[in-house]
């Protein structure tokens, strides 16, 4: 059973792809994850104020893309990012 998720591309104001994530993030759709990463052009932007919940899959994802991926996040998520290193592999807004 797949964990909802939904992801919605769009762009910010200054052009940057943005990937807007809402739901939880872990082994049953960190390849959708992965896959709409992917799919977005250059430097992208990955928006998880809409996330609950990120498992090692989710950071996997993100690890493995950490050069071209800035986060947006709230307070929640933060342990997550800066326990596991992401948060000093890449950018992260709102912590």
């Amino acid at each position: 059973m797949t964990t909802p998720l939904t992801l919605t591309p769009g762009r910010r104001p200054d052009g940057t792809a943005l990937l807007t994530a809402v739901g939880e993030i872990d082994l049953s759709n960190a390849d959708a994850l992965a896959e709409a990463l992917d799919r977005a052009p250059g430097q992208v932007v990955l928006d998880l104020t809409g996330v609950e919940y990120l498992d090692s899959a989710g950071l996997n994802v993100l690890f493995s893309r950490a050069g071209r991926v800035g986060l947006v996040a709230t307070p929640l998520l933060a342990p997550v990012l800066t326990v596991s290193g992401l948060a000093g592999l890449t950018t992260v807004e709102g912590l």
